[in-house]
């Protein structure tokens, strides 16, 4: 049950990575509108100087959306890679299901890196995302998404005997 478990978690976060990727594609303008105003840092009352510049090129406003998204993919296709190997193994040794792991824990891992550190660490600290209530929502949803991830990550990361 433990190994079924674990491989549904798993696939879970395909689904949640890739869901996100397809709304951002989806909803290409307002996630653009969102990159550009998130690090154009406009809004920012609370904490009005700061130790490095606004980025305020469309054209990196672009390539950072586009880097989000694709990390987004890359983390939902690792997670199904390892749905698919943890299946595979679910009825195979301790050690077989244990090796079957990687891929999941790397789209776990790919996940908490998007929104633990491009969003938290970067955009919450560094572009003080924060101080605008568009920003502060979606930092407030970084963190627990980034608990989320951590947290299966660390359940399938568990070894299986």
């Amino acid at each position: 049950m433990i190994r079924y478990i674990k491989t549904l978690m798993a696939a879970s976060v395909a689904l949640f990575c890739l869901m996100y990727a397809l709304q951002n594609i989806w909803n290409l303008d307002a996630a653009g509108w969102f990159v550009s105003y998130t690090t154009g840092m406009e809004g920012h009352d609370k904490y009005p100087s700061h130790f490095g510049p606004a980025v305020t090129s469309p054209i990196i406003h672009g390539i950072l959306l586009w880097i989000i998204i694709a990390l987004e993919i890359t983390a939902g296709l690792l997670a199904a890679k390892g749905t698919y190997d943890l299946f595979i193994a679910r009825n195979r040794s301790a050690d077989e299901f244990n090796a079957a792991k990687t891929y999941a824990i790397a789209g776990c891992g790919v996940g908490i890196l998007i929104w633990f550190g491009l969003f938290s660490a970067i955009g919450g600290a560094y572009f003080q995302m924060w101080q605008t209530e568009a920003g502060g929502g979606a930092l407030a949803n970084a963190t627990w998404f980034s608990i989320q991830l951590a947290l299966v990550w660390l359940l399938i990361s568990q070894n299986d005997s």
